[in-house]
């Protein structure tokens, strides 16, 4: 078997990479790397010339990205089920919460505002508009592609945890309950600890 290998902080969207890797239910080692120089390391940026975490190495594959890399491990390890059926709806709310929801979190985070009358120059319109639009999709069906759980909950779900926590995100009635449905999920639960601890140790 391939070995796989999360370059990541536990202080980032790394969360995100390591609860998909908890999912996998498959081994993988973990290399933690702190702000500034080790991310600037010319060994590390050989990697992720960004020289930010996460990466997720996969053998001789490099993927970097936290969308591309739960897309990539679904489907690289069909056994864990979390590449659905409906590919349609998995790959639009996908590329949905890492194109228009993260652009419309992180603008109203950093107090940009864009005119009404230039809405149509981004690709989500709206803060509003995003909003509605996601909290529709979740309150649709139990999970964003359907009936199950897969990679795409854990990328957008990630978001909408965050959002809830830090309040970048209403906490909205579809919203609390899409959460509600995947918070409890043991991948994450030993996710968070292995972080969390990470965090404690400095």
């Amino acid at each position: 078997m391939e070995s796989l290998t999360l370059y990541t902080n536990p202080q980032s969207r790394g969360r995100i990479a390591r609860w998909m890797l908890e999912e996998l239910g498959q081994p993988y080692d973990t290399v933690i790397l702190g702000y500034g120089p080790d991310m600037q390391a010319e060994s590390y940026r050989t990697l992720n010339p960004m020289a930010k975490v996460p990466t997720v190495t996969h053998g001789t594959r490099t993927i970097t990205e936290c969308a591309a890399i739960c897309t990539y491990l679904a489907d690289a390890f069909p056994e864990a089920r979390l590449m659905p059926d409906d590919r349609a709806a998995f790959y639009r709310w996908m590329f949905y919460a890492a194109g228009p929801l993260e652009a419309a979190v992180t603008n109203k985070a950093l107090g940009v505002t864009v005119p009404p009358e230039k809405s149509g120059f981004v690709g989500y319109g709206s803060f509003d508009r995003v909003v509605a639009t996601l909290e529709q999709a979740v309150s649709a069906s139990p999970y964003l592609a359907g009936d199950t759980f897969s990679a795409v909950d854990v990328y957008a779900g990630s978001q909408i945890g965050w959002g809830l926590q830090f309040g970048t995100l209403p906490a909205l009635p579809g919203f609390t309950a899409y959460w509600d449905r995947i918070k409890t999920r043991p991948a994450l639960a030993r996710a968070n600890a292995a972080d969390d601890a990470l965090i404690a140790k400095g």
